[in-house]
């Protein structure tokens, strides 16, 4: 069952905490610690532990000796200044979005976050299944941007933009960007930048991987709801009939969930998966760490430590010392002028395997790992 079916059909039981939350009394892990300190009874019984759930009308839950019952929903769109930040509290008493909006007497928080240089439309709400449909990539709610970058964007760059780049938390999803102008008085260029999802500070980092530093960034569009003439510092309530479109996007999802929950990207913490075109780890060969076959032969300097697999007399050069004797030699190869055909030069890629058989595949010794084993 869907979050807008569940609304339909009356009061559903839910964590104590949650429902507390709703209330305004704090937000949920503020909540949680008053659960733990004993300040919220339910039908007359402290409880002291999480896991609790309650239903809205049917159970009396108090707290520090008051009944509490969720607030009225509410929704403010807010042309959001820069200077200001998205966060309900601060420690360096800097101004909040949330400051912005008049005669507001409920607990609202932002949906999404713009960082303090950026400018543009937020939504402020308590609703927090409004707030998850609109924020989630996979409901596929759009979010627009201007975005002014230094220098001109090229089409390989622009190619980069919209398949997406990979950042610390893992790929960023496709986006749609067009060139709207370019001034060659200030050397910048304007971009529309249209995407689902919104990390912290996904588009500055975005960007700068492609090399490419955003001067100035400007938030249009919320799904349906434009910022037209909307003032900065100015907000504005919104209806019933002004989110609809967030209802429609989770109707949508639920029709075709299979199919685009497979299209998001895989959320991969830490480093770039090898085998995607990233540097070959050193030591491990020159393919993105595939190992190469290693010829048979001597020791150490079965082939001549860096030469060919043949000597002058077509027989294996001898294990043994560095060289393998007059055969062997430094530089390797064959005695007719071919180069060896592992690689050019001195016998192979940088970072592949020298020389010397594994340990119970012949030779008088397993190879040693050091700079003669690994250049």
């Amino acid at each position: 069952m869907s979050d807008a079916q569940k609304s339909h059909a009356g009061p559903q039981p839910e964590r104590l905490h949650k429902f507390l939350a709703s209330t305004g009394a704090g937000s949920r892990r503020e909540c949680e610690t008053f659960i733990k300190q004993g300040r919220v009874s339910v039908n007359g019984k402290t409880v002291t532990k999480m896991g609790v759930k309650v239903t809205a009308g049917e159970d009396v839950v108090m707290f520090d000796g008051e009944r509490v019952s969720p607030e009225r929903k509410v929704y403010y769109l807010l042309n959001k200044p820069s200077g200001y930040i998205c966060t309900n509290s601060d420690e360096k008493g800097r101004p909040r979005a949330m400051d912005l909006v008049p005669d507001r007497h409920q607990r609202i928080y932002t949906v999404g976050r713009l960082d303090a240089e950026s400018r543009g439309l937020i939504l402020l709400t308590n609703d927090g299944t409004i707030a998850n449909i609109i924020c989630h990539p996979r409901y596929r709610v759009e979010k627009c941007y201007h975005v002014v970058v230094r220098g001109r964007v090229g089409r390989r760059e622009l190619a980069k933009l919209e398949s997406g780049v990979w950042l610390a938390e893992g790929k960023s999803s496709p986006a749609s960007v067009k060139q709207l102008a370019y001034d060659p008085k200030r050397g910048d260029t304007l971009l529309e930048m249209t995407l689902f999802e919104g990390r912290n500070r996904e588009i500055r980092r975005v960007f700068a991987k492609v090399g490419m530093k955003v001067r100035r960034l400007l938030r249009t569009r919320i799904g349906p709801l434009e910022l037209g003439t909307l003032a900065p510092g100015q907000s504005l309530a919104l209806g019933p009939a002004d989110l609809r479109f967030v209802h429609e996007a989770e109707r949508l999802y639920e029709a075709n969930k299979e199919l685009w929950d497979a299209e998001l990207p895989q959320q991969e913490r830490g480093r770039r998966p090898r085998g995607t075109g990233g540097s070959p780890r050193r030591g491990r060969g020159g393919h993105g760490g595939r190992r190469t076959s290693r010829p048979q032969g001597g020791g150490r300097g079965g082939q001549g430590a860096r030469g060919g697999h043949k000597g002058a007399s077509g027989r294996p050069a001898r294990g043994g010392g560095r060289g393998g004797g007059r055969d062997g030699g430094r530089s390797g190869g064959r005695d007719d002028g071919r180069r060896d055909e592992r690689g050019p030069g001195r016998g192979g890629r940088r970072g592949e395997r020298r020389d010397g058989p594994r340990d119970g595949q012949g030779g008088d010794r397993p190879p040693r790992r050091g700079r003669r084993y690994y250049r």
